[in-house]
């Protein structure tokens, strides 16, 4: 039986599956959430369902592990500096190089902070791209369950808590608007007993072809 089907829920539709999928325009789309808040899993489920391209996906994640292998640590902080600026410049590149071309590109990493959106958001302004974010934002109990559950080991339930801090003090959506943002958007997940693949279906993303030369 399809997930979204009316007899999911004793013959009765969630509200959430009435309702239009919201419209992503082409441009730049920040996801914007703590580690282990279901950034990948989403984007996982878009790629999945055929809704935007592998390449469309940006992570810094994935840079790391082609750059630097899945389980290389710098010796230092000098080195892990340098590491994380090598990384970002290329993330940097690849999302310059997308919307060069007239093409949508989703930048997938925490970008909690303010510093981290506004690098992103002067890379859409370059090309007179709309930004669009999109907010991960489970409560703290379902984020630390989620981050069990994935068994990360670059990370402390100490960073999580950190992060989700900074989220919940520097990502609201009032100032997110105000950073640059065209359309900011909540991700439904876990609380909303959401999985990925019906979190990605509440979206759909307008199609774009690098224009004609």
């Amino acid at each position: 039986m399809p997930e979204n089907s009316p007899d999911r829920a004793g013959g009765h539709p969630r509200p959430h599956d009435l309702a239009p999928p919201i419209r992503i325009p082409a441009g730049l789309v920040v996801l914007v959430g703590p580690p282990a808040s279901g950034k990948t899993s989403f984007v996982r489920a878009l790629v999945e369902g055929r809704q935007v391209a592998v390449e469309a996906v940006v992570s810094s994640d994935e840079i790391r592990t082609e750059l630097f292998g899945a389980s290389a640590e710098p010796a230092d902080s000098d080195a892990a500096d340098a590491a994380d600026a090598r990384i970002f410049e290329e993330r940097d590149r690849r999302i310059v190089a997308r919307l060069a071309d007239g093409l949508s590109v989703i930048a997938e990493s925490t970008n909690v902070t303010p510093q981290a959106r506004e690098r992103l958001i002067g890379l859409a302004r370059r090309f007179g791209a709309p930004v669009t974010v999109l907010r991960f934002v489970p409560d703290v109990a379902d984020l630390l369950q989620q981050y069990t559950e994935r068994g990360r080991t670059d990370l402390t339930e100490v960073d999580v808590r950190a992060y989700a801090a900074v989220m919940s003090r520097d990502a609201g959506a009032d100032r997110l608007r105000d950073e640059g943002a065209a359309a900011v958007h909540d991700v439904p997940g876990r609380r909303q007993s959401v999985t990925p693949g019906e979190s990605a279906a509440r979206f759909t993303f307008a199609p774009c072809r690098p224009p004609e030369r």
